[in-house]
């Protein structure tokens, strides 16, 4: 790590980082943070001639404390006239943002498409913003000092998306993921590596589960949990011993397992809660194989699925992808993968549901409740709950409501890949907006895109194919 200061124009930046390890282009976007100016028009001067992007610094001989000299006219808001027209440019940025109607952009550092796509996704989250706004400066006690970084940045960032219309340099949370997840810093020939956008996702979201605990017990304990969480109760059957056993766990993605027979996201989930396992047996004092059947017991307010894409090719030593179409709809109810108990409590605000958009169509209430799948399968063509009486819950428990869950979610960001392996290509993150439009966000530019274009993202060739899906749960207030 060296210092060098930066002159530009009648301005000095006395103290200016250098990573080595990271290309110039990292150290442009630090600039950019400085002065405004774009990376693309910065020019500094160094020996040799001007900064390349890519250069090498072993080759520049840059040294500690040395004067560098920028060039380069920053970004400019054009002032209106006294009493004239409000343009947009010259509102506050915040206002900027919500005249926008989307979020910043994130440049890439350096093959960290995997991290901005996965931030992006989980930026889209109101409740998560919200807990990350009440996240204390001061580490407690009980969680170790790299996750309460990590969360700290989170919550920097995520505030900086917010308030921007210009691209963010996400230099702190690379940094601090990098030190709490070494995997993440991997180099190649001096190159920071492509990393698993889905291991990315996992990690973090690990993270903020440990730290965005609630100690007040007016509030829920594990807000992570809490909007991601999916309780799964499972039957461990021996067919061979005839032994049988049952166990919960909780996990924050279901997963959408990949073949010949699969051409939905629905087929895809049913193979993924089935699985087998070869352990001991007790009975038979040798190894056995066990078939696990699980089903869901709980459900979270942001439902994701992974599509099982990658996987190990022995032959060639490397991740292979599956590129096979799976199509996944717009609204995915879970109720087949539900478990008895939960089946019955979703039972209500089912009918509820089913009601209201009876109402829209003129129809009378039923006034006994029907679990028939025709009557789910109507209940999920329709446009969408009624705004007055059938509202998503964004609310997080701490603000003191709590909703009741239908089963039904629908589509609010894709996670999407490009390319043959998981260690190359390039992932991309599509977010629907609070006005209900949908952008892609390719690292620093925002592209609005068509609600028809999301679901086309399902693979099947070498376009951008769907590896995370994100939903998010109809649910009335309580």
């Amino acid at each position: 790590m060296l210092t060098v200061s930066v002159k530009w124009l009648k301005e000095v930046f006395p103290k200016v980082e250098i990573d080595t390890s990271q290309p110039p282009y990292v150290f442009k976007c630090q600039l950019y943070d400085l002065t405004g100016v774009p990376p693309e028009r910065q020019k500094i001067m160094v020996k040799g001639g001007l900064l390349k992007d890519d250069a090498d610094w072993a080759t520049l001989g840059v040294k500690e404390g040395q004067k560098m000299m920028m060039m380069g006219t920053a970004d400019e808001i054009v002032k209106a006239p006294e009493k004239g027209p409000v343009f947009m440019e010259d509102l506050p940025e915040e206002e900027q943002v919500v005249a926008l109607g989307h979020t910043a952009g994130l440049f890439n550092l350096g093959n960290t498409c995997y991290m901005n796509s996965t931030v992006q996704c989980l930026h889209s989250v109101p409740e998560l913003k919200s807990a990350l706004s009440n996240y204390p400066s001061q580490k407690s006690s009980d969680l170790d000092q790299t996750s309460h970084m990590l969360t700290a940045a989170t919550r920097e960032l995520f505030n900086e998306l917010d308030k921007s219309v210009k691209p963010v340099a996400p230099m702190q949370f690379w940094m601090v993921l990098r030190k709490k997840y070494p995997q993440f810093g991997q180099l190649h020939n001096g190159v920071y590596m492509q990393q698993d956008a889905e291991e990315c996702w996992t990690q973090l979201l690990y993270t903020l589960s440990q730290s965005l605990r609630s100690p007040s017990p007016s509030q829920n304990p594990d807000t992570t949990k809490e909007l991601f969480g999916i309780e799964l109760v499972s039957r461990v059957h021996c067919q061979e011993s005839g032994e049988e056993s049952s166990e919960t766990e909780s996990v924050y993605s279901l997963k959408c397992h990949i073949s010949q027979e699969v051409n939905h996201l629905h087929e895809g989930l049913k193979h993924g809660l089935k699985s087998e396992l070869e352990k001991a047996s007790p009975s038979l004092g040798r190894s056995a194989i066990y078939l696990k059947e699980s089903c869901i017991n709980a459900l979270p307010r942001y439902l994701t699925v992974q599509f099982v894409r990658f996987f190990w090719k022995r032959e060639s030593n490397q991740k292979a992808k599956i590129l096979r179409k799976v199509d996944y709809p717009l609204q995915l109810d879970v109720y087949d993968f539900c478990s008895d108990d939960l089946r019955k409590k979703l039972e209500a605000p089912r009918q509820i549901l089913r009601d209201e958009e009876g109402k829209k169509a003129g129809l009378k209430a039923k006034v006994k409740s029907s679990s028939s799948k025709d009557n789910d399968a109507k209940m999920t063509d329709v446009e969408g709950p009624s705004n007055e009486s059938v509202k998503s819950s964004n609310s997080t428990s701490g603000e003191g409501k709590e909703s009741q869950l239908t089963g039904i979610y629908d589509l609010v960001a894709v996670l999407t890949h490009k390319g043959r392996s998981a260690d190359s290509g390039h992932y991309v993150a599509w977010v629907k907006q609070e006005s209900g439009k949908w952008i892609e966000y390719d690292d620093d530019n925002p592209i609005p895109q068509r609600e028809e274009d999301i679901t086309k993202l399902s693979g099947g060739g070498d376009w951008h194919m769907a590896y995370i899906c994100m939903y998010k749960a109809r649910a009335f207030p309580v």
